[in-house]
């Protein structure tokens, strides 16, 4: 069986880089000032930062349909299999959508929901490449990818509130003194929802937390794997490398009997809500 692996841009896959891994990536759509846009296609990393500063509308939307079954379609004419591992569920219905378009393809397309997003479901498509490769079909890699789909862990911490508030998820009055007071938070990304885990008034305060809490995973939750060398370390960021490439250092330097496997940008569906400037440490199952 010749088995294709497809995901969406929400993984930072850019197009360039699934010919190098062997993949398939669907780019996701934005809305800006009512014009459609996809990500890596149309709307790069700088114009889409560029974009929500000058306070465009923006808003996430899921691939329409037709751009789902046309991508399988075209796959199918040189593969026997597919499996899709879109975005999470958790936050958003792309996934929910692929699953019920999948039931008219006679169980030749397989999807995945791996409550993971950004640099974990990376790890997760990287994984199903690599099985794909030793020649399981879609089912048995469906069956890997739902059972590891809970190893992993992000926390994120931001930058601004302005973006929470603009989206409705924090009121103004709480925004305003939030600014004030210059609280930054900690979110964190478990099963594939974004839920506030801490509150800081210092960068540095909330990396030591973000890294405590990641070490505190690998420790507990992770123990086996981590022991084992299967999990992995990610660092994450919008719109700051520079940065990025710095808290790396701090992570490495705190955890340093692990992999730190790579620093990507931030999916761009969580960049909406979260705004420039903010750092994520995420660790995740690797499979040996």
């Amino acid at each position: 069986m010749k088995v294709a692996i497809v995901t969406d841009s929400n993984s930072g896959i850019t197009q360039s880089e699934s010919t190098v891994i062997g993949a398939f990536v669907l780019p996701m759509p934005f809305i800006v000032d009512e014009e459609e846009y996809f990500e890596d296609i149309n709307l790069t990393q700088d114009e889409f930062y560029k974009k929500l500063e000058a306070d465009a509308d923006i808003s996430t939307s899921q691939p329409a349909i037709g751009q789902v079954t046309e991508l399988w379609d075209k796959i199918l004419k040189e593969y026997d299999e597919i499996v899709h591992i879109p975005m999470s569920s958790g936050l958003s219905e792309s996934c929910n959508t692929a699953t019920r378009l999948a039931e008219d393809y006679n169980g030749r397309v397989q999807v995945v929901d791996n409550h993971r997003i950004s640099v974990t479901q990376k790890q997760a498509v990287l994984d199903a490449v690599k099985l794909a490769k030793q020649g399981k079909n879609a089912l048995e890699i469906k069956d890997y990818l739902l059972k590891t789909a809970k190893d992993s862990s992000i926390y994120i911490m931001i930058d601004t509130l302005k973006y929470l508030k603009k989206g409705g998820r924090l009121t103004p009055a709480a925004a305003a003194i939030g600014t004030l007071l210059r609280i930054k938070p900690v979110l964190q990304i478990q099963g594939g929802k974004l839920d506030a885990y801490a509150k800081v008034m210092n960068p540095q305060i909330g990396k030591q937390k973000m890294i405590a809490a990641i070490k505190k995973d690998l420790e507990t939750r992770f123990a086996k794997l981590y022991n084992n060398g299967e999990m992995s370390l990610e660092i994450a960021y919008t719109n700051c490398r520079e940065k990025a490439e710095q808290f790396a250092q701090e992570v490495k330097s705190a955890i340093p009997n692990i992999e730190l496997t790579y620093i990507n940008p931030l999916s761009l569906s969580v960049s909406c809500h979260i705004g420039s400037g903010a750092l994520a440490v995420a660790c995740a199952r690797i499979m040996k």
